[in-house]
């Protein structure tokens, strides 16, 4: 740990990020060379549910930064979405694809355990139903995992399906609101990051006539997506330039900074990426460019309404009538963002405020 970091960890309570957490756990295990953090935001409206992230982070500081940011960004999403759940997120420090193992996941599912029931974990980048699967060894904390009805008939827990839906309607939302049109044919879409839910997401839009861009840091995924959505591969620097319609972030956070905002020429910015801002300020900047930003944990909330259903019981059509809100959700945010002439992360923060703050004890 790098004096820096250590100076950061140790002012925990002032970081800038720390924004009230009610918990924040550094959780180790000598034998699996486990290390990890986990974030409690807000339990106001129930438990805190977040996804579970494994990361090849630069630092404990970065790790630190992105679990506080997700966690916060939980609660804000869960009060939108209309749950009764509270926000929080955790990060494994690790590459997933070299340094994961079913010791390593066991651990982390015992640290989750020692919250008693505070934390519900959830798949995240880096992490899949497996390895949920294998900490319901050691924890009843975990949440999707149960097979549920989908399409084509049964499908696994993972809610990357509902999240990259939820996106889906909320690009035709913001595309509504911003382009004035209802058909998305033809419309010119860049995805940046085709995992699990930007693939999807192109999925959708590709049957909807959509063209696409994409990019990505991995690639099988670049080579899988770009055969089977018949789109065009970019380099990562260049994805934010494209003269395009929709920008839609899939991948990580902090992509809409002051370099990006410089180059880009999209109308709409939509995507499933959590933090899409790097700082609150940007979403100020982005007005005034007249780029229509969709804030992230409301247009990516999908997932996390699929998992509260599995929760309480999974029914399908209730679960894609509840994601189709989001665009309804979008649109009231757009509404009040040009009555109050104030950029749209700020009304989303708001609203959801007014939702899970606890009034003042008189």
């Amino acid at each position: 740990m790098s004096s820096t970091d250590h100076e950061t960890i140790m002012n925990v309570f002032q970081h800038p990020d720390f924004a009230g957490h009610e918990q924040v756990v550094f959780c180790h295990d000598e034998d699996t060379a486990l290390r990890a953090l986990i974030a409690v935001h807000n339990t106001n409206l129930g438990p805190a549910l977040g996804g579970i992230r494994m990361w090849p982070y630069t630092s404990e500081g970065e790790a630190l930064r992105d679990v506080l940011r997700l966690s916060r960004g939980m609660t804000y999403k869960s009060a939108l979405a209309g749950l009764q759940l509270g926000g929080g997120k955790s990060v494994i420090i690790g590459n997933p694809r070299t340094e994961k193992t079913p010791e390593l996941i066991r651990a982390m599912g015992k640290a989750i355990d020692r919250l008693a029931g505070r934390y519900i974990g959830a798949e995240d980048s880096g992490t899949t139903v497996s390895d949920l699967k294998t900490m319901s060894e050691v924890t009843t904390s975990v949440a999707g995992i149960v097979d549920k009805e989908g399409a084509a008939g049964k499908r696994s827990g993972d809610p990357s399906p509902a999240t990259a839906y939820g996106v889906f309607v909320g690009i035709r939302a913001t595309v509504k609101y911003r382009l004035g049109r209802d058909d998305l044919g033809g419309l010119t879409v860049a995805i940046q990051g085709v995992g699990n839910v930007g693939y999807r997401l192109g999925e959708y839009l590709k049957e909807a006539g959509a063209e696409l861009w994409i990019t990505d840091i991995y690639d099988d995924q670049l080579e899988r997506a770009s055969k089977e959505l018949a789109a065009q591969v970019v380099a990562p620097d260049d994805i934010f330039a494209l003269d395009v319609d929709v920008f839609a972030p899939c991948a990580m956070g902090s992509v809409i900074n002051d370099s990006s905002l410089s180059q880009l020429r999209a109308k709409v910015i939509a995507g499933a990426a959590n933090n899409q801002l790097a700082e609150n300020r940007h979403g100020i900047e982005l007005m005034r460019r007249g780029i229509l930003y969709a804030p992230d944990y409301v247009i990516n909330a999908g997932g996390i309404i699929d998992i509260a259903y599995e929760r309480s019981g999974h029914e399908r059509t209730k679960v894609l009538r509840h994601i189709e809100r989001i665009g309804d959700t979008l649109s009231e945010i757009f509404e009040r963002a040009k009555r109050e002439e104030l950029p749209t992360n700020q009304i989303a923060d708001q609203m959801a405020e007014e939702r899970f703050r606890r009034p003042a004890v008189t």
